[in-house]
């Protein structure tokens, strides 16, 4: 599993001209799932999310972490973070999981966010065409893969 962390002052994702998920001060998360993905990747990743101490202090200093800012989190699905560019200039997403695989793993990931959160987290749709809007504050963007745990 991978994904791409952004802490933002605002961000939302609108399908069909229509708002499916918005925060104000928070992270937006990006998630790729892969076949490899398991439950275990899941809780690790949403424990590296919540406890992510990159909201700054009083000092300015990245030493908070989401709950402590009551911050909030908006979950995108994007498969495109497994692109394979090995070959050529079209990327491959053979490495993606097909939806019967990765809609419950993303399923998964949004209660286990929300268990570890405390609160209900904002979502994109999964599949869907989705326009994302954000305000990146820093910038700070984060990659994260379960396959590399550093």
């Amino acid at each position: 599993m991978r994904i791409v962390i952004q802490r933002v002052t605002e961000a939302s994702v609108t399908v069909n001209e229509q708002i499916t998920g918005a925060i104000g001060t928070g992270l937006l998360v990006l998630m790729g799932i892969e076949d490899a993905d398991r439950e275990e990747d899941i809780q690790w990743l949403s424990n590296k999310i919540v406890n992510l101490r990159i909201f700054n202090d009083e000092n300015g200093v990245m030493n908070l972490g989401i709950k402590e800012v009551n911050g909030d989190v908006l979950l995108v699905s994007q498969f495109t973070l497994h692109a394979s560019t090995k070959k050529g200039n079209r990327p491959s997403y053979i490495k993606a999981s097909k939806p019967e695989t990765a809609i419950p793993m993303y399923e998964k990931m949004i209660k286990q966010l929300e268990t570890d959160l405390g609160k209900k987290i904002q979502t994109g749709i999964f599949g869907a065409d989705m326009k994302v809007r954000l305000l990146n504050d820093g910038p700070v963007t984060i990659v994260i893969d379960s396959r590399n745990k550093e």
